[in-house]
């Protein structure tokens, strides 16, 4: 989960890059744990299957990006050691060992978003952006901080920080594709996050998500044109297209992966359906060219942090540290929720 640097090989001045948008099976309704490993064990053929292919046809690919919790679905409900058991991945198990072997097969990155077992935290998991090499090596390991329903670092956040550090909350990998950094689902409405990553030289930000889509905006799609135009850095956004197995209309969140430009331009949108349309060209020495010009619209060299840090460090809203591992249950996290809003409701903030 820390920064990596890599100077094994030389750097990719201008590469292309595809957001798959494929379809998700989810493992909540599987009779039992050995069913749904299963459906894991599925989900990454499929997976090979279609980067392999795509690889094909998408002339100069580097770097594949797939959708939020491809390989499972989301939990709807069940208590956290039951996810633990049927979803989560070991960080050193066979799940993420086939899926670096096809980084390595391929000579591609490749950014997957999946449950993280952690051996420090027995009946927790957390949700993780990770990324595999060319070589087949974890370069990058983050994991969402903000969630509605699961828990993060921050809901653990001093133990986390005894035992993995700061740099363990905003990885950044040094690549020689550039400065990849992920940002999961939702939190691309989370402004501090990218740019916390951008503080910390991110160029290119990996977005899996797995949300509606439709021929109206959207608050993600908006957030993803300014996440990208705030902090001069590319957006790769790969969305399901569709979630089966889960009771809801399979295709609710289906379509709009897509690629944006560091000036907050979209390069390629897929429509509906399993699609590889979401890929582009990333020009990395164009993007560092116009983060070098000084302009108006240049906005990162621009950024005055000394005027925010105290409004910050003197604010808390939603509690840190507030699951206990063995005895949190799943609605733990909507009573949070309440009580933050009912204080600041009382201190007159909202």
């Amino acid at each position: 989960m820390r920064v990596s640097h890599n100077d094994e090989v030389e750097p990719v001045t201008a590469y292309r890059a595809v957001a798959l948008q494929s379809a998700c099976h989810a493992v909540n309704r599987a009779p039992d744990a050995a069913a749904a490993r299963d459906l894991i064990r599925a989900a990454i053929d499929r997976v090979a299957d279609q980067v392999t292919a795509t690889q094909r046809f998408v002339g100069g690919l580097k770097l594949v990006v797939l959708p939020e919790y491809l390989l499972t679905g989301h939990p709807t409900g069940e208590p956290l050691p039951e996810w633990c058991r049927r979803a989560a991945l070991d960080p050193d198990g066979v799940e993420y060992a086939r899926l670096a072997d096809l980084s390595r097969d391929t000579g591609l990155f490749l950014c997957v978003n999946a449950y993280d077992l952690d051996e420090h935290f027995p009946g927790l998991y957390f949700q993780a952006s990770v990324v595999f090499d060319p070589r087949g090596r974890t370069v990058l390991r983050y994991r969402r901080l903000n969630s509605m329903f699961s828990v993060t670092p921050h809901d653990v956040l001093d133990r986390y920080l005894s035992i993995y550090g700061e740099d363990s909350l905003f990885p950044v990998a040094r690549t020689e594709i550039g400065n990849l950094a992920a940002v999961a689902s939702e939190e691309i409405l989370f402004p501090e996050v990218a740019r916390c990553l951008a503080m910390r030289g991110a160029e290119v930000f990996l977005h899996g998500s797995s949300e509606v889509c439709s021929a109206m905006s959207s608050p993600k799609n908006v957030a993803k044109l300014a996440r990208a135009a705030e902090n001069g850095a590319y957006v790769v956004s790969a969305n399901t297209s569709g979630v089966y197995g889960m009771g809801l209309p399979a295709e609710s969140a289906d379509g709009g992966s897509q690629i944006v430009d560091y000036r907050g331009n979209l390069l390629a949108k897929a429509g509906q359906g399993e699609s590889m349309a979401a890929n582009a060209e990333l020009d990395m020495a164009a993007l560092r060219r116009a983060r070098r010009a000084p302009e108006m619209m240049n906005l990162l060299p621009r950024q005055r942090f000394e005027l925010y840090a105290p409004s910050y460090a003197g604010t808390s809203f939603y509690p840190p540290d507030t699951v206990r591992p063995g005895e949190t249950d799943r609605g733990h996290f909507l009573r949070t929720q309440r009580a933050v809003i009912d204080r600041l409701a009382a201190d007159g903030l909202i």
